[in-house]
């Protein structure tokens, strides 16, 4: 076996991949070894791959080498003698084992933009172990303070009711042709089609700009499409198959930097470029996006027009809980773990963001390892969950709301399939499992996994086959119905519980409808969610995909039927039930709108009403 993970490693293929940087006015080299070569994002199901100088098309001369390799092999120490040189090697561990803690002082200097790139790249990889279920392990001392990583609270921290706008207000504002750049599966797009239509109710004109695969959901709740790059299904499979972060192989690289290309390279048109249907011109006045759209912020500073982010997983540090793609034990870590984790994704796109400004927005480079952490602190953001789930964190500032949970109404207009609704009828009320468009490694084996599970404890059962391709029987059964695609607002007040990935849509519905659930988390914030359902009471600690066994299920399932559980449900649903996210964050959008130019001022442009002048720490 030692002779095979040797051979494996000196066979291992080395990739080069190219970032631009300037060092005291002149060019350099980096030198960084990252094994399997990726880092990445976990929102929306898009992650940020290290860069590939040909699949970026990025013609600069520094470059980035990363390697597979054993890394019981690797020294994480290990560096070249080459000057303007730094070889780091950020390791993906195969042992629980952390790396040694890291000084306040030292980790400080992640925030600190006059500290040279290459040294934040050898504290990155002293502070932080990329581990195999994909996400970001590091360690810090018990007794240091938060303050002392230069990350210390916030103060004012204020919730949209805090803040409330009249019908006067709402006339004031003008009317905006908005753009929303979201990126992501069904789930993401979703919540935003529920607040454009709302937007359109006060007379603003919405452009919802996202994959090609949900042009006709967009069109027919009445909005207006625009095509954004990538491809979901192939993101969405790329995320399952990684766990959001390393590929499994050096040849996957491009794919996904392919994706994240067309996806950064799409923006620009989107917020300025005619229907591509109808003609009709377009000229945004202001941007709505979600985080893995990834150049959103720089297109907003290129257009100089309002920026407001909205996302359905944290995404600005606070004290309270780490990132959700982190795994950081100390809470005096939770704040540096948000930028821990923006700094990997940054070394991933740096170099295409900088392409990207200087051949189409013709802005100067971003020339500090620093995410988008730094650079939106300006810009407000939206999330998007009940604060009865996840209460808004102390430590937030007043340009960041909760909103609550966004639901569109899909269950008014839904017409059931009779046979669907003669087996609802015809026996208690079943338990669903499904996990929407997320693909399934072993879908037979998961399929037997949950039928002997629903048998075991003696439910019957809905199976959503969804993209992972689930349900394949050997013969039909009375207790399990197959369904391919059902709102779930419709269907789940027809479930007595639900077991499903944990997005934070899905999520949103089943507690809505008062049912316990169980969350398999693949990757991303999902783990998050199943955590914070757990806390509530309102269902099992979560179960790995990895680790999904019919013990476990059945345990599961055990679990939510208890009386118990259904009550706290309940409770929950209530406390929902006068919840309204889509309000919340259109009044959260109008509220942080720059103030209205005096008419005396001479109008530049329609799209002249704000200038972001900090992107990805760069001031």
């Amino acid at each position: 076996m030692a002779e095979n993970r040797r051979s494996s490693s000196e066979s291992s293929v080395e990739v080069s991949l190219a970032i631009e940087r300037e060092i005291d006015g002149g060019s350099g080299r980096i030198s960084v070894e990252l094994e399997n070569g990726q880092a990445s994002g976990g929102g929306g199901g898009v992650s940020a791959p290290v860069t590939n100088g040909s699949s970026a098309g990025h013609s600069g001369s520094s470059d980035f080498s990363f390697s597979k390799a054993n890394p019981a092999e690797i020294s994480p120490t290990n560096e070249k003698p080459v000057q303007h040189s730094v070889p780091v090697k950020l390791e993906r561990s195969k042992t629980e084992s952390t790396r040694p803690s890291v000084l306040s002082k030292e980790a400080a200097k992640i925030f600190d933009n006059k500290i040279p790139v290459q040294q934040k790249l050898k504290l990155l990889n002293r502070i932080a172990t990329v581990k195999d279920d994909g996400t970001v392990e590091f360690d810090v001392p018990g007794d240091i303070e938060a303050q002392s990583f230069g990350v210390g609270t916030i103060s004012g921290s204020t919730d949209v009711a805090d803040e409330t706008l009249d019908a006067t207000d709402l006339q004031c504002i003008p009317p905006m042709q908005i753009v929303m750049l979201i990126v992501g599966t069904r789930g993401d797009v979703q919540p935003f089609i529920a607040i454009g239509k709302r937007l359109q109710d006060y007379g603003h004109r919405v452009r919802l700009a996202t994959h090609s695969n949900f042009k006709e959901f967009v069109l027919t709740a009445g909005l207006e499409f625009y095509p954004l790059g990538g491809d979901p299904k192939i993101l969405a499979g790329y995320m399952v198959k990684n766990k959001g972060f390393l590929p499994s192989g050096p040849s996957e690289i491009p794919i996904q930097r392919n994706q994240i290309k067309e996806i950064i390279y799409s923006l620009l048109p989107a917020c300025k470029d005619p229907d591509l249907d109808s003609g009709i011109l377009f000229k945004a006045d202001a941007i709505i996006a979600n985080p893995p759209a990834y150049g959103h912020t720089h297109v907003a500073e290129a257009l100089k027009i309002p920026l407001h982010i909205f996302f359905t997983m944290p995404w600005t540090p606070t004290s309270e809980f780490p990132h959700p793609l982190s795994r950081v034990k100390q809470q005096t870590g939770y704040r540096l773990s948000y930028q821990i984790v923006d700094s990997l994704i940054w070394l991933g796109i740096r170099d295409m963001i900088n392409d990207v400004r200087k051949k189409r927005l013709n802005l100067r480079p971003v020339t500090y390892l620093s995410g988008s952490q730094g650079s939106e602190s300006d810009v407000p953001h939206g999330y998007i969950w009940s604060p009865h789930l996840v209460p808004k964190p102390k430590d937030w500032g007043p340009k960041v709301d909760v909103v609550g949970f966004c639901f569109l109404d899909l269950a008014s207009n839904y017409q059931p399939p009779e046979p669907l609704v003669k087996w609802l009828e015809a026996g208690d009320k079943p338990i669903y499992i499904g996990f929407g468009s997320l693909p399934v490694q072993e879908p037979q084996k998961m399929t037997q996994i949950i039928v002997e599970a629903l048998e075991q404890t003696g439910q019957r059962g809905i199976i959503n086959k969804g993209w992972g391709g689930l349900g394949d029987l050997a013969e039909p059964k009375d207790s399990i119905y197959l369904l391919d695609n059902c709102p779930h607002d419709w269907l789940f007040l027809h479930c007595k519980a639900v077991v499903h990935h944990g997005g934070a849509g899905t999520t949103a519905a089943g507690l809505k409808a008062a049912c316990p659930t169980t969350i398999v988390p693949f990757f991303g914030d999902q783990p998050f969610w199943g955590e914070r359902v757990h806390a509530r009471g309102v269902g099992p600690a979560p179960i790995a995909v990895d680790e999904f066994s019919l013990p476990k299920l059945v345990a599961a399932i055990n679990y939510m039927l208890d009386p118990k559980v259904k009550e706290r449900a309940i409770e929950l649903a209530k406390d929902m039930e006068n919840e309204d996210g889509v309000t919340g964050a259109v009044m959260a959008f109008f509220k942080h709108l720059p103030p209205k130019k005096p008419e005396s001022e001479p109008e530049t442009t329609s799209s002249g009403l704000f200038s972001i002048s900090r992107c990805f720490g760069c001031s």
